[in-house]
């Protein structure tokens, strides 16, 4: 996992200057940055997404004395494909650097523990972090726009705690407070729409070919394997939406909003599939329609 491309910054405030969600400076994973702590500190079990099962706390076998993934290229066909869609929203350098001033684990055993304990923490920040300034790049929610900025304020300033404050951080209580405020942005964004609502909803492998969803609400919809080709999901809103292995073949997700591209690449699509601008098609995908 420990490949990704450098964002060049380690601070999760918006830009000053830029429009807001453009860039999501300090959200994006920079992994020279880092210690490869997704590589180490979180556990994972042997399934479809991962061929071995490996401890919390335990270097992947994979990862190399340089930190870098010895098989990143090769991560799909090794069995490693939940390595390929994770993102740390940018929470690993911010530990790596920030919270631990650039100590390396490697060579403070004390700060390792300390440091595996505070980067799942901090990955839920800033997560919250990323779908709160994809809120401000929403016109819809500009009536929002007050609230989004003081709560993005408030979860940065969590951030920046030392390591004692992160580990002790009711963390579920600022996801449901964050929630609130991202449902209030949905529902702003989805109004005027068909707005079909799904959240929650078990969707594994169902046929939802060229299916009329504009405006729906599928966060937190579990969408593995589903049949989405040529689907209308335009301004859909898919936070959480589980789209893995689910085929978006032609589908039109212009303006869907909390989507990241975490969830792309873990779906399967093609060249007609429509895009938000501001994401990246995954080399994985088809080449062309239908193959």
């Amino acid at each position: 996992m420990s490949e990704k491309p450098s964002s060049g910054t380690s601070s999760g405030a918006p830009a000053k200057g830029t429009r807001p969600g453009a860039g999501r400076p300090g959200l994006r994973a920079d992994c020279g940055s880092c210690f490869a702590l997704c590589c180490v500190a979180l556990p994972f079990s042997a399934s479809a997404d991962f061929a071995i099962d490996k401890e919390a706390g335990r270097p992947c076998p994979n990862l190399g004395a340089d930190l870098r993934c010895g098989i990143h290229a090769r991560l799909r066909n090794e069995g490693f494909a939940g390595c390929t869609v994770y993102d740390c929203f940018g929470a690993g350098q911010k530990v790596s650097q920030v919270t631990f001033g650039g100590r390396d684990w490697r060579g403070d055993p004390q700060s390792a523990k300390r440091m595996f304990a505070v980067f799942p923490v901090m990955r839920q920040l800033h997560e919250l972090l990323w779908y709160l300034d994809d809120a401000l790049s929403l016109p819809r929610a500009r009536p929002l726009h007050d609230e989004i900025r003081a709560a993005f304020a408030a979860i940065e300033r969590l951030t920046l705690g030392d390591p004692g404050a992160l580990v002790r951080l009711d963390v579920g209580a600022h996801r449901r407070e964050a929630g609130d405020l991202l449902a209030r942005v949905s529902e702003l964004v989805r109004a005027g729409t068909r707005k079909p609502d799904r959240r929650g909803a078990d969707l594994i492998g169902a046929r939802l070919a060229k299916a009329g969803l504009r405006g729906a609400s599928l966060r937190g919809a579990r969408l593995i394997g589903a049949d989405l080709k040529g689907a209308d999901l335009r301004s859909a809103d898919l936070l959480g939406a589980d789209l893995r292995g689910a085929d978006l073949g032609g589908a039109d997700l212009t303006g869907a909003f909390f989507l990241t591209q975490a969830q792309l690449d873990a779906a399967k699509g093609d060249a007609a599939t429509r895009l938000p601008p501001s994401f990246t098609r995954p080399a994985h995908w088809r080449a062309a329609p239908g193959r």
